[in-house]
């Protein structure tokens, strides 16, 4: 009998996270989608099939380790998890609350933990798995005006690394995502009508890059991981 497969998406909104869950659905997954907004989840569960609602707030401990356990109870262990929930926050380290920070952190880097330490352990012991995090570049580098934001997501790429380094030998590929760019959505055309197309990287192929790594082989598996559109200055 063949086995399900489910793979877990956090942060499922209209770009990025929409793309994924149509993605790993195109390929056989049945997605279990996490994100705040409700409504959202159910019309992509109307529209797009073998997908599952949960909604949940990741930065609620309590509320995630609720939600992952109705998950593994109503679909099974997930087998493939990408955190793409995202907090994020403008101003320099004079401007920002120190509360704006804690939970910034609390989305991107503790909830990422929570997730692993409760889906990575059936991987190692089913011997194979995948947990991925989508991320950018303020992972790499501390700009002035990003000081709520990017020690959050450096310290999320630093983590998956660490997980990378214990899991990977158990045979589960952990991999962060950097998306140095600006996502084609709406929202962000509306702010940017002068750009031109090749100034945005597509939700599409940002959902195809992550399922290429995460069946990548196991004898080239890519652990960090940075993708811009042609016409991004860096």
């Amino acid at each position: 009998m063949a086995t399900t497969k489910i793979c877990l998406i956090t942060g499922v909104g209209p770009g990025t996270g929409a793309a994924l869950v149509k993605r790993f659905a195109d390929a056989g997954y049945t997605i279990a989608m996490i994100a705040r907004n409700e409504e959202r989840l159910n019309d992509l569960a109307t529209n797009v099939a073998n997908t599952h609602a949960f909604p949940c707030d990741v930065s609620d401990e309590r509320a995630l380790k609720d939600c992952v356990g109705k998950i593994q109870s109503d679909l099974g262990a997930p087998e493939i998890v990408i955190h793409n929930a995202v907090g994020g926050a403008f101003g320099s380290f004079l401007d920002v609350a120190p509360k704006t920070l804690e939970l910034n952190f609390k989305i991107n880097t503790m909830a990422l933990l929570h997730l692993a330490q409760l889906t990575v352990p059936a991987m190692i012991e089913n011997g194979h798995g995948v947990i991925l995090g989508t991320g950018n570049t303020s992972a790499y580098r501390g700009k002035a005006n990003f000081a709520a934001f990017a020690p959050t997501k450096a310290a999320q790429r630093i983590l998956l690394e660490s997980i990378a380094r214990h899991a990977g030998p158990q045979g589960v590929h952990a991999a962060y995502v950097a998306i140095d760019a600006v996502i084609d959505v709406p929202r962000m055309r509306e702010m940017l009508p002068d750009q031109p197309d090749e100034f945005f990287c597509k939700p599409t192929d940002i959902a195809d890059e992550c399922y290429r790594i995460a069946h990548q082989p196991r004898s080239a598996w890519s652990s960090d991981v940075v993708i811009r559109p042609f016409g991004e200055n860096w």
